[in-house]
């Protein structure tokens, strides 16, 4: 199964789909009466332009989040980190990722593969909405800043070079973009750079990234 990524969501889908479009509206606003009552203000601001990203996938299969999740497990133990030779090799870390999950303090591991949301605002750890709100991904939700922060710390793992501010020039994105498919970290690196570029727009525009 594949998960897309969309900051902007009701903005894309009211060019294709407007009943889809008022779901997704009704979704976000019944996110944010349920913010509130975790003492979080945030809104999304329909109107607001989604800034360009640079080129990235749109959608990718979960388990490269998996993979992704994997590694910046691996660099917060200071564990050696080699590239994934098949599916055996993400099942010996799984038991290390769920510890570390456990801790509820990581915004990339809390949260749902498939649905749910990160929203612009730096709330430290990860929110965990009641079961009663309705929220996709199960209530469990991300800050973009937070995720970004995980997103920069696990980089030069994955041999992806960022300036001295933790900065992506145009030049290394291009480059992550254009990691052939046999490369090692490959998967890893497209999904990594698919997260960054939304939690950028993300954080410019003040709208959720959303999964989906």
């Amino acid at each position: 199964m594949s998960v897309a990524v969309t900051v902007g969501i009701t903005s894309a889908l009211s060019r294709i789909d407007d009943e889809a479009a008022a779901r997704s509206r009704a979704q976000l606003d019944r996110l944010s009466t349920s913010l509130a009552g975790e003492e979080v203000t945030w809104q999304e601001p329909y109107d607001a332009a989604v800034p360009s990203t640079r080129p990235c996938l749109r959608s990718f299969p979960a388990s490269g989040l998996h993979q992704l999740r994997r590694v910046l497990v691996l660099v917060d133990l200071a564990r050696p980190i080699i590239p994934i030779a098949d599916a055996g090799g993400l099942a010996a870390d799984r038991e290390l990722v769920e510890d570390q999950a456990s801790l509820l303090e990581s915004h990339l591991l809390c949260h749902s593969d498939h649905a749910g949301y990160y929203v612009p605002v730096d709330v430290g750890d990860p929110l965990f909405l009641p079961a009663d709100d309705d929220i996709a991904g199960g209530g469990m939700v991300g800050s973009s800043q937070g995720l970004l922060a995980e997103l920069r710390r696990c980089a030069p793992a994955l041999g992806i070079r960022l300036s001295a501010d933790g900065e992506l020039a145009d030049t290394e994105a291009a480059r992550l973009f254009a990691v052939p498919d046999d490369a090692d970290f490959a998967v890893e690196t497209q999904v990594w750079l698919t997260l960054h570029e939304a939690c950028r727009a993300s954080i410019a525009c003040g709208r959720a990234v959303v999964f989906h």
